[in-house]
C-alpha cells in the first residue's frame, strides 16, 4: 500500500522571531493564512486518505501538529524525542510502516516548501510510485528543474532514461557549488536541484540503512519491535537519542548512487515552482507587494519613502512605520523586534545563537 510521510522536524531558526522552539516555522500561518505543514498535508491529500498519511516531527510539537492537522489520526504522528537528522527520521517512519504493512511504499515529503502547481507534484509522485512498482530496489528522489544557478542547493545529475516518463537513473549527487559551476549545471540541462523528497519501498530503504548505517538500523529495529506495545514510548525515548546523527543523503543516497549496493538511485523530474521558505527574503516571495515593492504582512503600518523591504507583524495593536528605508527586513513579534538588511538575512541563525548565549531560552 502507498503511504505519505511528512518530515516536519526542522527548527526554522532563520524565521526567528516568529519561528520559536514551541512554534517552528512549519506551524506558522505564513502563506495565505495557512501553515507550510497544512499546505504539505493538502498536497498529499490529493493522492492519499488521512489514514495513509503520517507526520514525523519533534515530540515537543506533537500537540501543535495535531491542532494544525485535525484530520490526522493521532497514531499517525511519529514524535522524535530529539532530532537525529534525516537518516533516522526517514528510517523511523520506514520501520513503523514496514511493521504495519510489509509491502509499504512511502512518499517522504518536506514540510517547509511551497510547491506549485500541485497537479504536477501529483504527476511526479505517481511516476515515482510507478518506478518502485517496476523496480522494487529503487530509491527514487525528485529533481526540481532549476531556473538559475543556485549556490545554496545540492544538485542531482541524471543519467539514462527509464521506461517511466520523466524518470532517469542518477549518476551522482553534488553539494552546493560555486556560481560558475552552478551556472554550468543549469546550462547543461542534465542537473536538477535536490528536493530532499523521496519514494521507496520501506523494506528497501531499511535494507540500505542496515548496510550503510547499521547502528541506526539496530536501534530502529528495536523501536519497531516495541511499536504498538506498552513499551513503545519507553524504548523510543531510550534508543532514539543514541542514534548517530547523519542525513539520508550522506548515509544512503550517495553510496548507493556510487554502486556500493544492489539498490539503485533514480530521479523523477519535478518541473514546478519550488520555494524553500527558509529565510525572510524567501517568505517574502509568497507575500503581496505594495507600489514600492515592499513585501508586507502587517495589519497596521505606515511607510514613507520606503522601498524593497520585508515588513511583517501579526499584532494589529502595534503600528509599524518607516521613513526612507530600503532593502531591510523588519519583523515584529510580541517580545522581539528584528531589523536587518535583506542581504544579511542568512545571519539570523547566528543571531539566534547569540541571543541564546546572552538570555538563555527566554527568547528562543
Amino acid at each position: 500500500m502507498r503511504y505519505g510521510v511528512i518530515m516536519a522536524g526542522g527548527a526554522g531558526t532563520r524565521l526567528w522571531p516568529l519561528s520559536r522552539g514551541n512554534l517552528p516555522k512549519q506551524l506558522l500561518p505564513v502563506v495565505n493564512g495557512k501553515s507550510l505543514l497544512q499546505l504539505s498535508y493538502e498536497r498529499l491529500r490529493g493522492l492519499l486518505p488521512p489514514e495513509q498519511i503520517f507526520v514525523c516531527t519533534g515530540a515537543v510539537h506533537a500537540a501543535a501538529v495535531l491542532a494544525n492537522l485535525p484530520e490526522l489520526p493521532r497514531q499517525n504522528l511519529l514524535g522524535e524525542p530529539m532530532g537525529r537528522d534525516t537518516a533516522n527520521a526517514v528510517g523511523f517512519s520506514a520501520a513503523v510502516l514496514h511493521k504495519r504493512d510489509p509491502d509499504a511504499v512511502s512518499a517522504v515529503v518536506t514540510a517547509d516548501h511551497v510547491i506549485e502547481p500541485v497537479a504536477q507534484f501529483h504527476k511526479s509522485l505517481e511516476a515515482a510510485f510507478q518506478v518502485t512498482a517496476q523496480i522494487p530496489s529503487a530509491l527514487v528522489t525528485f529533481g526540481i528543474v532549476p531556473t538559475h544557478g543556485h549556490t545554496g542547493l545540492g544538485y542531482i545529475q541524471r543519467g539514462e532514461p527509464l521506461d517511466v516518463e520523466g524518470a532517469y537513473r542518477v549518476l551522482g549527487f553534488f553539494e552546493k557549488p560555486d556560481k560558475a559551476m552552478a551556472d554550468r549545471y543549469v546550462e547543461s540541462g542534465r542537473y536538477y536541484w535536490n528536493s530532499g523528497m523521496f519514494v521507496w519501498r520501506c523494506d528497501t530503504v531499511l535494507k540500505e540503512l542496515a548496510a550503510h548505517l547499521p547502528g541506526s538500523h539496530r536501534g530502529l529495529t528495536q523501536i519497531a519491535d516495541a511499536w504498538g506495545t506498552d513499551r513503545q514510548e519507553a524504548v523510543l525515548r531510550e534508543v532514539y537519542p543514541r542514534l548517530p546523527k547523519i542525513s539520508i543523503d550522506y548515509a544512503v543516497m550517495e553510496p548507493v548512487s556510487q554502486q556500493k549496493s544492489d539498490a539503485q538511485v533514480m530521479v523523477v523530474e519535478m518541473p514546478v515552482e519550488w520555494l524553500d521558505v527558509g529565510s525572510w527574503p524567501a517568505l517574502a516571495e509568497t507575500l503581496s507587494t505594495d507600489e514600492h515593492n515592499n513585501a508586507i504582512d502587517c495589519p497596521t503600518g505606515v511607510f514613507l519613502d520606503s522601498d524593497d523591504n520585508v515588513i511583517i507583524s501579526q499584532d494589529p495593536q502595534h503600528l509599524l512605520s518607516t521613513i526612507g528605508l530600503s532593502d531591510m527586513i523588519i519583523v515584529h513579534a510580541r517580545d522581539v523586534t528584528l531589523v536587518c538588511p535583506k542581504e544579511q538575512a542568512q545571519r539570523v541563525k547566528e543571531l539566534v545563537a547569540k541571543v541564546k548565549e546572552k538570555y538563555g531560552e527566554k527568547f528562543q
